[in-house]
């Protein structure tokens, strides 16, 4: 709130009252209490909830003879904000609101302070036309500095020649350099933005950096040509690579804490056309609960995981694409188990999460250790489980077999389509059926679909919704009101639709910054097989993928695709993101 003068202070309360907005006898008995209390009479008014700051910065701003804005629910366009540096804007309480006749319009708390807008006049080189809002509305805008893209522009602005004094001598591509604080502010948004991966691309004649947010790849700027060399220099100092090797690609990592969240990042550089294309994977040790539940398994898949897990030996693993969450769903289910009476050992490349309790050991080929090689001396540390990060060659897979059968807990992923498709890849990596028949608990197949955000509207589903919906799910849905509540229940579903032919009601979100797309967020598709006498039978027999779900689905199975419908029929995603994501899968 701004520090007003007596005078200035008394204008305000008689015009909140003349516009009745405020109590005149209220405010006389509490001028007495403000003086006991030692606090300003506005201050005082305000914490006992006779007035409120927008009250009054409105009031202010007309005794004043300066426009008010109202920004608490105003969305800044991000060229507009880009006009002010973030940190200048938090420190001093001050955001851009606009251009007005060459004058750069920024919203203030304290309109009457002379130096502030004087020196934004010179940071800015621009007149400033002051403006007075709340310290809500200031820092509502504040909130959507998401990234703060203006150290990147000051980077493009520097000349040709200072980029490339830059990348001659190594020592001065420093933390306070240009290209330096452009980095920063590319990680600050793709952290903040809960992004997965950073692209940054070279075309012909320019540098595109694109986030995947949400499992989809979205451009976030261009920038121009020349300052590619210098940006990929600078994140090859930091990840300890060769910066004048341009001929072969090189992978290293380093960690950044972005706000109080630290997030480790994997680089792979590799050399394409236009230059080097770098991909920047960021792992957020805090972005995850690591709740099965709250990740979208829920009903029979719940069930028959839980099950496995409790099992004191066997396998359990996941299978699905790159980048479907096979990884988090072990760590969940690690979880799940993790007791000071056992001794859970994990094998993995990279560590992407660090869990107390539990001994994770780093993969390092160049030195020797391999998931082979890590995993027999694993086997020598007395452990109860065991993760390995990923079975990627026969060797890998009889060693796993080997520990189930040796009475382990063994948790693993497998790339597969389906979790019926683990069962004849192990017998491709020549283990034999009767092993996977005997070792094997549960098998897991999984995908992501985006959530719908919390801002979404209903509506009925169209002719060709309704028919894929009664096509896939229609066995599952109750037949009437009577089971609603019983089926729902049973699938893990809070009231499930009856089974309808003319439609059904969907969701789907409002399109905006926070939530493109009307998504915001992930949830994941799950389809798991027990495997019990009738599924060994068949594991033993040489049977296809397609005959094992057949029988696993008259068990109850719910497959990925019909667990998507499901979720789009719950509010969760959208028919339309189930089919981006499972359009291959029956």
């Amino acid at each position: 709130m701004a520090l007003l003068t007596h005078e200035t202070q008394d204008k305000v309360i008689k015009l909140l009252v003349a516009e009745g907005l405020a109590s005149a006898e209220k405010i006389k008995a509490a001028v007495e209490e403000a003086a006991k209390a030692k606090q300003p009479l506005i201050a005082y008014l305000t914490s006992k909830g006779l007035i409120n700051n927008e009250m009054v910065a409105h009031a202010t701003a007309n005794v004043l003879g300066v426009q008010y804005v109202d920004l608490k629910n105003v969305q800044m366009d991000r060229e507009v904000l880009l006009n002010l540096p973030q940190d200048v804007a938090t420190r001093s309480m001050m955001v851009p609101v606009g251009d007005l006749n060459g004058q750069l319009v920024v919203a203030m708390i304290d309109v009457t302070n002379v130096q502030a807008t004087d020196y934004l006049a010179t940071l800015t080189g621009r007149p400033i036309k002051a403006v007075m809002s709340s310290e809500e509305g200031i820092r509502q805008v504040l909130s959507q500095y998401v990234g703060d893209f203006s150290s990147v522009k000051q980077a493009v602005k520097s000349t040709n020649a200072e980029i490339a004094a830059q990348q001659s001598d190594v020592k001065t591509i420093t933390q306070d350099s240009p290209i330096s604080k452009a980095l920063t502010s590319i990680l600050d948004y793709a952290v903040k933005s809960k992004a997965s991966d950073i692209h940054i691309e070279p075309l012909e004649n320019s540098l595109v950096i694109r986030c995947r947010i949400d499992g989809v790849l979205r451009q976030v700027m261009e920038l121009p040509k020349s300052i590619e060399p210098a940006l990929v220099s600078r994140i090859k100092i930091l990840s300890d690579l060769k910066i004048d090797e341009h001929r072969v690609p090189q992978d290293g990592q380093f960690a950044v804490k972005v706000g109080d969240k630290e997030v480790d990042l994997r680089i792979a550089i590799a050399p394409v056309v236009w230059g080097e294309q770098v991909v920047i994977r960021l792992l957020d040790k805090t972005g995850t609960t690591m709740d099965i539940e709250q990740m979208g398994m829920t009903g029979h898949a719940l069930a028959m995981v839980m099950d496995g897990i409790s099992k004191p030996n066997g396998m359990i693993l996941t299978s699905g694409p790159t980048g479907s969450g096979k990884s988090t769903t072990l760590y969940a289910l690690i979880k799940k188990i993790k007791d000071v009476k056992i001794n859970i050992v994990t094998l993995e490349d990279p560590v992407e999460y660090k869990m107390d309790g539990v001994n994770q050991i780093q993969v390092n080929v160049d030195a020797g250790l391999t998931f082979a090689s890590g995993l027999r001396s694993i086997l020598r540390q007395d452990p109860d489980a065991i993760m390995v990060g990923e079975i990627r060659d026969s060797e890998t897979a009889n060693l796993a077999v080997q520990a189930a059968l040796t009475g382990h807990l063994v948790f693993s992923t497998l790339h597969t389509n389906s979790a019926a498709g683990i069962l004849p890849r192990l017998t491709e990596m020549g283990i034999e059926p009767f092993l996977i028949a005997s070792t094997l608990n549960t098998v897991i197949g999984q995908r992501l679909v985006r959530r719908v955000t919390e801002k979404r509207t209903a509506y009925t589903s169209s002719e060709l919704e309704t028919k894929e919906i009664n096509d896939v799910v229609s066995h599952l849905l109750p037949k009437d009101n009577s089971e609603v509540a019983r089926v729902s229940e049973d699938l893990g579903y809070g009231g499930l639709p009856v089974k309808n032919e003319n439609g059904y009601t969907l969701v789907k979100g409002f399109d905006d910054k926070d939530s493109p797309g009307g998504y915001k967020g992930r949830a994941g598709l799950y389809e798991t097989i027990t495997v019990d006498d009738d599924i060994q039978k068949l594991i033993v027999s040489h049977a296809t993928s397609s005959e094992i779900m057949k029988v696993a689905k008259e068990k109850g199975t719910i497959t990925m695709r019909e667990d998507g419908i499901l979720k789009a029929l719950s509010g969760v995603t959208t028919i339309e993101e189930v089919n981006r994501v499972a359009s291959d899968l029956a």
